[in-house]
């Protein structure tokens, strides 16, 4: 069972940065794509960076040169770098793991971006 965990959501002032963390768990084979994905108030949720098992990235436009989907040696923790945050970054952020026919969620993490 794979098993996703958010971690690292806050209040930040605009032009601020945050690091989110997702700690990864039951992945068993490879051939996946990570991902962090958000949702803001009144909104669908949208794509914000992936990441191939492979190391091939991908990020919405929005928020190309300002964040960084990265993970740690054995690919057990995902991160979001996120600098020169807008206050339309508001949103809860998900953590996503997409395996063969499977979509995996985390429970998600509060970033609030206001002064």
């Amino acid at each position: 069972q794979v098993h996703l965990v958010e971690s690292g959501g806050g209040l930040v002032q605009p032009g601020g940065s945050l690091r989110l963390s997702c700690a990864v768990s039951g992945i068993t084979w490879g051939g996946y794509v990570m991902g962090w994905y958000r949702q803001a108030p009144g909104k669908q949720r949208a794509l914000v960076a992936t990441m191939t098992s492979g190391g091939s990235t991908n990020y919405a436009g929005s928020v190309k040169g300002r964040l960084t989907i990265s993970t740690n040696n054995d690919q057990s923790t995902v991160y979001l770098q996120m600098n020169i945050l807008k206050p339309e970054a508001t949103a809860v952020y998900y953590c996503n793991v997409h395996l063969g026919p499977e979509n995996y969620w985390g429970q998600g993490t509060q970033v609030t971006v206001s002064s």
